[in-house]
């Protein structure tokens, strides 16, 4: 996407762990003017509160942030009104981890979700971690949570106008 390329309707943004995917996603939206990130990682520990509040200062003046790690389509509607920025949402595989945490109902939670995003007016950049490349977990929760972002990734990536997936600092488009 070129700086020229206005930012519409739904954009998956893909990758592994320090792939570069929410620079390229911050990165299309400073493009934009700003926006709205909605920040999902709960502070479980101090090496993620260090990491949050890095983020948050790496950001700059271009963003309101959010932090919302589970109801994340109320934050959504919250942020659909006339004249509103593009929205980030970093990322959906911590919503995932927050939901499973806290036992709630998967599979409703997608549905909403992908029931919801489709009819936003603003511009929505999701970004999650492809986990589906590495080998298969040893325990039981890690596999069902793989599986479930891997049908939550499938679930955005049809609803999606693109979807891009970035590795080593380099994105390459899935669908455009």
């Amino acid at each position: 996407m070129t700086q020229t390329e206005p930012l519409a309707g739904i954009h998956l943004i893909l990758g592994g762990a320090r792939s570069g995917k929410s620079r390229f996603a911050e990165n299309l939206i400073a493009q934009a003017g700003g926006g709205t990130y909605i920040a999902t990682g709960r502070a479980w520990d101090e090496e993620m509160a260090n990491r949050i509040d890095l983020h948050k200062q790496t950001r700059g003046d271009l963003w309101h942030t959010i932090e919302e790690p589970i109801a994340l389509c109320d934050a959504l509607r919250a942020c659909n009104h006339p004249g509103a920025k593009p929205v980030l949402v970093d990322c959906l595989t911590l919503w995932l981890t927050n939901l499973m945490l806290e036992d709630r109902d998967i599979e409703a939670a997608f549905d909403q979700l992908c029931d919801l995003v489709p009819t936003l007016d603003i511009p929505v950049l999701l970004v999650s971690n492809e986990v589906g490349f590495g080998i298969v977990p040893e325990n039981a929760m890690a596999r069902t949570f793989r599986d479930h972002a891997g049908r939550l990734h499938q679930r955005i990536a049809k609803i999606a106008s693109r979807v891009t997936l970035v590795v080593a600092g380099i994105a390459m488009q899935v669908k455009s």
